[in-house]
């Protein structure tokens, strides 16, 4: 038990290292190896209620909380089972990602994957910050239900430049609260060189946007081919029949052939 604890607490906060003020980078060690890496922007999206002009009607407002380069760190790696919890503004917020490897039977046999099978985001609506006149201040939280975000290989980090949101469900009136995600890379398994992520997984959307940005290019060689060929085989055909006697169509020329 002490040494699992001494391994939690291995963590670094390396996000001052990105180019981007809004992107995070997260590493937890274990045995002096990295276990876990962790590179993302977020946001959360939180409705709250407040109080009308009149006094007697509520009304709902909306806080933007990114999350602060700041943040405290919490890591936890096992071999089917791994954690991410950070916490900022004093514990006024925390987000807890758990991730989970398991496998599935293909045509292949077994295959093994990992993916996020759950978010837990707690905040406080007497923070001041993001929360400005809230009725009835206090801790909630968010949550998700039945979570498979982030499928990936075994063996491979998971990228997705593109946005993604998550909805959580919220202990304030059921109250639905939004994770938006982006730039993300991140493993939180079978890492196997420190500080280094594997072979990259690319998200769906990511891929097609791929696709979209090389198939004009691929359309456009294969168009520039086709006509390179054309070409060709006009100018062939042009000195093929170039070499050839011309047989007068004028039967009356006949008579000066020879």
């Amino acid at each position: 038990a002490a040494a699992r604890l001494a391994a939690e607490q291995e963590v670094e906060n390396l996000s001052g290292l990105s180019p981007n003020p809004e992107k995070d980078i997260f590493v937890v060690r274990e045995n002096r190896t990295t276990c876990l890496m962790a590179e993302f922007a977020a946001k959360f999206i939180v409705p709250y209620d407040v109080w009308a002009s009149n006094y007697v009607d509520l009304i709902t407002e909306q806080a933007d909380i990114p999350l602060s380069r700041g943040a405290e760190m919490k890591g936890k790696c096992g071999t089917n089972e791994s954690e991410l919890e950070l916490s900022w503004l004093e514990q006024a917020y925390t987000l807890k990602l758990s991730f989970l490897k398991e496998g599935h039977n293909t045509s292949r046999g077994t295959e093994a994957f990992w993916r996020l099978s759950r978010i837990q985001f707690t905040y406080d609506t007497s923070e001041r910050t993001y929360f400005k006149d809230a009725v009835s201040p206090g801790k909630h939280t968010a949550s998700s239900h039945r979570l498979s975000a982030l499928v990936t290989p075994a063996g491979k980090s998971y990228e997705c430049q593109a946005q993604q949101t998550i909805s959580l469900i919220s202990s304030d009136h059921q109250k639905s609260v939004q994770l938006l995600l982006s730039e993300v890379r991140l493993q939180p398994f079978d890492i196997t060189a420190d500080f280094v992520f594997s072979e990259e997984h690319k998200c769906p959307v990511d891929q097609r946007e791929q696709l979209e940005e090389t198939l004009p290019l691929i359309l456009g060689l294969i168009l520039g081919l086709v006509i390179v060929i054309t070409l060709g085989i006009y100018h062939i055909h042009h000195k093929l029949t170039a070499s050839q006697v011309q047989i007068p169509r004028d039967r009356s020329q006949y008579k000066h052939m020879g």
